[in-house]
């Protein structure tokens, strides 16, 4: 009988603030929205990283004749000046793996990268420039082999790729902590507009309350419709984020994700990443609700 009676208070508040309901919901919604785009990004950002930074290489740039670099005055690379650098790169004991692209190589990739550039047909694979393509066992020793190549015989410069992937990770970053914290902000939004139902259900609702008060009902049974209506409108907002994001991951992996080419063939979130954030967004949405109507009913409904 208890329980059918704070669920029949329940409901009827709900129907009875429907408009304060649904503010709830939404606003919660837009957080929760927000909290999960900041979720997702920060496991794309993983992902790049463990993708990226296993195939980071530290790219060795040998002189060819039209080098115009004050280390390249003696020339282009010599067979002894490639066997040298060899031999050097094998005895390195942080070296994976090397792989040397002729310039024939470097110019059948460029013109694949760039066939649709005008600028393919005036150019001859002796303009490119050779060189070793090397692979770390930890690419944060790429210093090592910079200061140990640099001004080498007939190696031009020495140029690491961390430097191109790194700004895009920083960005992307920088972004998840950005939407987090714009979470964080929407978040207290939601909690003070909780709070501000709450005081206003019970003070509509002081008369229903002075009678059961007067009855004998506990603090827990007075308390638990307003508890059962906030928990209800806050998880229905994180009901309604979650199909906010399956939407946009289901257009954007169907529609674009194949036109990323910035990404080079990672794997982008989708809806099984979706499906191990969403539990945070509920638990998010219901400790929210539980600690603001706990917190307020104490203030602001006497029992």
């Amino acid at each position: 009988m208890r329980l059918g009676f704070i669920l029949g208070e329940a409901w009827t508040g709900l129907r009875r603030n429907l408009s304060m309901t649904v503010s709830v919901a939404l606003v919660t919604m837009v957080s929760l929205l927000f909290l999960g785009i900041g979720l997702l990004s920060y496991q794309q950002v993983q992902t790049m990283k463990g993708y990226w930074y296993d195939k980071i290489q530290v790219s060795i740039i040998l002189c060819n004749a039209t080098s115009a670099e004050a280390a390249c005055s003696k020339g282009a690379a010599t067979d002894a000046d490639r066997t040298a650098l060899e031999k050097q790169l094998d005895a390195m004991p942080i070296v994976q793996e090397r792989y040397f692209e002729s310039q024939q190589e470097a110019y059948d990739r460029f013109k694949e990268q760039f066939r649709d550039n005008p600028l393919v047909q005036s150019t001859r694979p002796e303009q490119l420039k050779a060189s070793y393509r090397v692979r770390l066992k930890d690419p944060q020793q790429y210093s090592q082999i910079t200061s140990t190549f640099q001004g080498s015989p007939g190696v031009e410069k020495v140029e690491d790729q961390r430097k191109v992937v790194e700004p895009l990770i920083d960005l992307l970053s920088t972004l998840t902590v950005a939407t987090i914290a714009l979470a964080g902000v929407m978040l207290t939004c939601a909690t003070l507009l909780v709070a501000t139902t709450i005081r206003q259900s019970a003070y509509s609702r002081r008369r229903e309350t002075g009678i059961m008060r007067l009855v004998g009902a506990g603090a827990a049974t007075i308390q638990a419709p307003f508890v059962i209506e906030t928990v209800v409108a806050s998880l229905l907002g994180a009901a309604l984020a979650t199909g906010l994001l399956w939407g946009v991951l289901a257009w954007f992996v169907g529609q674009k994700a194949g036109q990323l080419t910035i990404l080079g063939g990672i794997a982008v979130v989708d809806q099984g990443d979706l499906w191990r954030v969403a539990p945070w967004l509920f638990l998010t949405s219901l400790v929210v609700a539980l600690l603001t109507s706990l917190i307020t009913l104490r203030r602001y409904l006497r029992v």
